[in-house]
């Protein structure tokens, strides 16, 4: 579902009650976009996230933490001269518009009472926080939209804050029976897209709720739809908004087995084939639904420039490859210039001077064969150009066996590297990344030639049978864990001929139960570059049978006396400790 104009007016209920009347004690500034607020109130001390972020606009009380720069941002500081320690006195939404006002009561620097407001604008790629004095005049705010970026609305210091209201949307909420049945009878478009592109703050999941309950197709052309009709659905529509008027939220989380497929902030009772789980807050339903989207959406962005330096040497290793096993491709006929060479030594005296070519038996395949000449040249003079030839491209064909392999291996390297950041969940997990590619030569150091130390582990899991799993989040951790970490008695796992994490179970010298095995094969099966396939091929090994050839890359190992068996990659059932 999307955080429509519904949901912010659950949040916004939830938020009045948590938080009018608390305190302002701390703000903090962790990402770019988004701000931290402890709030002091009557029932204890709550936290507010609120981010802008274009990819992921949120707002939610949490009892999450987040680490803060050690310089704190303008804007942060901005706020907190203005509104430390200041009172929340007013939490509105206008209609049902996915915008939230704060208004906030503090003393200025001559001790006089006033107010300011912080508002939050949930709006996809336009979301913004904006802090105004109470008349509506901008003061500051996250993001500043001048006029080259949009010709609707700029949000700079000194300009006056509005809404713009360009889709010309009517708000559902006060909006009559004749002017709802008018407005969708001018859409050419599909009844359920009409509503959601008519009416202020609804979501096309809601729109197909209304539908659902008026019992009507969504998918019928709304112009062609009976005023009879319309005004049913007008009405289902008023009842299904009495929940919002009256604060009645339900807040829900609705799965497709194991994967959530939406939330609401009310009852979608045409999602009945999903099995639904309801929840006591908004907020805990948009932190379980989105809390790994958005470290997930955070981490991606922050290694936007670790994956371009991966993909551009990639890109650069395949093209070399390409060209390679085309020159190497060219050397393979290279076997007849050798035979020319013999057979023109073994039948040259017959041939006469000027000739352009000798036809002779070829006394490895007992066939006959025309050999073409330079005519200017003498048997043995074209015998020795045969020979230079073929020498040459052997001597070609031995260098590129090599550098081939080089290429290849270094291919592989950075495709390892590639799932290590589509594996990485922390900045930790970035950095050692990060530290990995400096030492590989593919990035350099920026401020100092001493190593980086970081402090990062794998992931630790738990078997069903009591066994502890680790899993190796990079090349680095990989090494580590498999030859300074394992004994030679555990057992080792990884997804075959593909790049993956290597997944030690340690065995404590106990036979491991089939059930630890599978789960571990689930581990190594999840955290490869195949993790989405159904099934994948894992092999297992004794640690005592995995050797590293000196020289080669971080995470690159041989092994030879392993099984293996094919499994999927659904880890949902693992216990992980954190």
């Amino acid at each position: 579902m999307a955080f429509d104009g519904i949901v912010v007016a659950g949040l916004a209920a939830e938020l009045r009650e948590a938080l009018l009347g608390g305190r302002i004690a701390k703000i903090a500034q962790p990402e770019t976009d988004e701000l931290l607020f402890t709030i002091k109130t009557p029932s204890g001390q709550r936290r507010l996230c609120v981010s802008a972020s274009a990819s992921l606009p949120l707002i939610y009380l949490t009892d999450v933490n987040k680490p803060s720069p050690m310089t704190a941002p303008g804007f942060c500081m901005l706020l907190r001269k203005h509104i430390a320690n200041g009172r929340i006195v007013d939490i509105s939404q206008p209609g049902l518009e996915r915008i939230l006002h704060f208004t906030v009561e503090h003393l200025n620097e001559m001790g006089d009472l006033c107010r300011k407001d912080l508002i939050v604008e949930l709006m996809g790629k336009h979301s913004n926080i904006i802090f105004c004095t109470e008349d509506g005049t901008i003061i500051d705010s996250i993001k500043h939209v001048s006029a080259q970026m949009s010709s609707v609305r700029e949000v700079l210091p000194g300009r006056a804050y509005f809404v713009p209201d360009t889709m010309q949307k009517k708000d559902l909420l006060t909006v009559g029976e004749q002017d709802f049945i008018d407005t969708l009878k001018q859409k050419p478009m599909p009844l359920g897209k009409a509503l959601y592109t008519g009416f202020t703050g609804i979501s096309p999941v809601v729109a197909e709720e209304i539908c659902h309950l008026a019992d009507v197709d969504s998918d019928i052309p709304a112009g062609s739809q009976s005023d009879d009709i319309l005004a049913h659905l007008y009405h289902r529509f008023v009842l299904y908004l009495d929940a919002v008027k009256e604060a009645r939220f339900t807040p829900a989380i609705y799965y497709d087995g194991k994967e959530p497929k939406d939330f609401s902030a009310l009852p979608l009772t045409h999602f009945s084939n999903y099995a639904r789980k309801d929840y006591a807050s908004i907020s805990e339903v948009i932190e379980e639904y989105y809390a790994s989207k958005n470290t997930m959406t955070r981490i991606r962005q922050k290694s936007t420039d670790l994956r371009h330096i991966v993909q551009t040497a990639l890109e650069r290793n395949r093209k070399k490859f390409d060209l390679q096993s085309k020159q190497l491709a060219d050397t393979e006929g290279r076997e007849k210039y050798r035979v020319y060479g013999e057979l023109l030594n073994t039948y040259g005296y017959q041939l006469e001077p000027g000739a352009k070519s000798l036809e002779a038996l070829n006394y490895y395949t007992n066939e006959m064969i025309k050999i073409p000449l330079d005519a200017t040249k003498t048997a043995q003079e074209n015998a020795q150009r045969y020979f230079e030839k073929y020498n040459k491209q052997k001597r070609t064909a031995e260098a590129l066996s090599h550098l081939t392999e080089e290429t290849k291996g270094e291919i592989q390297y950075l495709e390892s590297v590639r799932t290590a950041l589509d594996i990485a969940l922390t900045e930790d997990d970035l950095a050692q990344v990060k530290e990995e590619l400096v030492e590989s030569g593919y990035m350099r150091r920026k401020y100092s030639k001493k190593k980086v130390k970081i402090k990062n582990h794998p992931l630790h899991y738990i078997s069903s049978d009591g066994f502890h799993m680790y899993v190796g989040k990079n090349n680095l951790q990989n090494d580590e864990l498999t030859f300074h970490f394992a004994n030679g008695g555990d057992w080792w796992f990884h997804a075959k001929q593909v790049p993956g994490s290597h997944v030690i179970v340690k065995a404590n010298g106990q036979e491991l139960p089939d059930t630890t095995f599978e789960e571990a094969g689930r581990l190594a099966a999840y955290y490869s570059s195949m993790r989405n396939a159904d099934k994948i091929e894992v092999d297992y090994v004794e640690k005592k049978h995995v050797k590293k050839t000196p020289g080669t890359r971080p995470g690159f190992v041989i092994y030879y006396t392993n099984y293996s068996f094919v499994i999927d990659s659904d880890i949902s059932g693992i216990e992980q400790i954190l």
